[in-house]
């Protein structure tokens, strides 16, 4: 079988349109199919993940293959999860059904991840869909199989949430979330007219690596618990929010003072002025206190 090289250049905008519409496929905006076109930022994505041979790669929602190929190229063998049809039954041939591919046609959010990350992967690369990147990112990223190593593409104002440091306002739930188990990098900016259809956002490369893990199992839940309450409440003040919380997370007003004071954390404070250090130490307490 010819190489999509061979009959496509996946980073030329103008063969990507024409092959589109001679194969009467027309993207799917609710899937988020916007193409990566651009040579640069192709490049730049491979080289934030610094892929080599042998390694094994998860890539979310293939598409035409643009990143798939150049990973194959650069000696990986990859799991490409792709959910639109079309797509997934076209992969593997266009790229010459090279023996590294593995392609599953599945929605990314409805596959066992137990089964899905038991594979071992050293890294997951891709150009994440809009409108459920973070669903896709929490999901994988947060699994006790999780790869060590991240790059994906993602809208900016996402991208930026990803990476918040504490006190400003894009601080929220999904980014402390991902800090507690990795080192988040904004890697560079990505401009719209480097997608196929473009886009009305930019995007932004962004590199997770993990770290070990600085909470133990109850705590750790305490963790996810805490701050899933609080970032549900975000304009509300700690102490007010949690004294509201049902159990066994609410406490009465002399214990959450307790808690607090043992955390070091300020009672008053709102969700997105707590350090991840802050949090965790209020998990700390928590689980502290259920013993």
């Amino acid at each position: 079988c010819p190489r999509s090289s061979d009959i496509v250049n996946l980073t030329s905008p103008s063969q990507v349109k024409a092959w589109c519409i001679g194969n009467g496929f027309h993207p799917n905006k609710t899937l988020g199919q916007n193409f990566l076109i651009d040579r640069n930022i192709l490049d730049a994505t491979i080289g934030a993940a610094g892929v080599c041979a042998g390694q094994k790669v998860l890539e979310i929602g293939p598409g035409l293959g643009v990143l798939t190929e150049a990973l194959l190229s650069r000696g990986a063998s990859v799991t490409a999860v792709e959910k639109d049809a079309r797509l997934a039954s076209r992969l593997a041939d266009s790229l010459g059904q090279p023996p590294g591919l593995r392609v599953l046609e599945a929605d990314a959010l409805e596959l066992d991840s137990d089964e899905l990350l038991s594979q071992g992967f050293d890294m997951c690369v891709s150009n994440l869909p809009y409108s459920a990147g973070t669903r896709i990112l929490l999901e994988l990223a947060l699994h006790p199989r999780a790869p060590q190593t991240f790059v994906v593409l993602a809208q900016t104002e996402v991208a930026e949430r990803f990476a918040a440091p504490p006190g400003i306002k894009g601080r929220g739930q999904a980014g402390v979330w991902l800090q507690l188990d990795y080192e988040v990098t904004l890697v560079r900016a990505v401009k719209a007219s480097c997608f196929w259809p473009q886009p009305a956002v930019g995007s932004t490369l962004v590199r997770l690596d993990r770290r070990p893990g600085p909470l133990g199992p109850d705590a750790r839940q305490w963790f996810f618990e805490l701050t899933r309450y609080a970032f549900m409440h975000r304009r509300k003040q700690l102490g007010a929010a949690l004294r509201k919380a049902p159990e066994p997370l609410g406490r009465g007003d002399a214990a959450l003072a307790a808690l607090f004071a043992a955390a070091g954390v300020d009672l008053s404070a709102r969700a997105e002025q707590l350090t991840n250090a802050q949090w965790q130490a209020l998990a700390r307490a928590w689980s502290d206190a259920e013993r």
